[in-house]
């Protein structure tokens, strides 16, 4: 899995946009103004994704690739290599839960603008 694979997955989300709202080598792809998903895109080798906390601590347990977000809230985020043990479609429901996850919390208000 690379960088572009991963972008064209995120961005393929409905409404999501991409920015680089800290600096010119950290993507980040966001849903509703939230963020769903981050990246560094210089020597690419993992992805920050939002995660229900339960589930964060089975999958830091099963994969040696899944860690605590890096620079995030350790129990709402984890950082995951692509290049580990974390299989593609692993990634991918991954990217999807995040999303998800986000989407639910958004506001009312702007939830019921965003249409699936």
């Amino acid at each position: 899995m690379n960088l572009e694979f991963i972008r064209e997955y995120c961005i393929s989300k409905h409404q999501a946009e991409e920015c680089f709202p800290f600096d010119d080598t950290v993507l980040v792809f966001k849903i509703g103004g939230k963020i769903f998903a981050l990246c560094g895109i210089e020597d690419f080798k993992s992805i920050n994704l939002k995660c229900d906390p339960e589930k964060s601590i089975n999958l830091r347990e099963r994969y040696e690739g899944i860690k605590a977000g890096f620079h995030m809230n350790k129990k709402h985020w984890n950082t995951v290599n692509v290049f580990h043990d974390v299989d593609n479609q692993l990634v991918l429901e991954l990217i999807d839960h995040s999303y998800e996850l986000v989407l639910k919390s958004l506001p009312k208000k702007i939830r019921d603008g965003i249409t699936l």
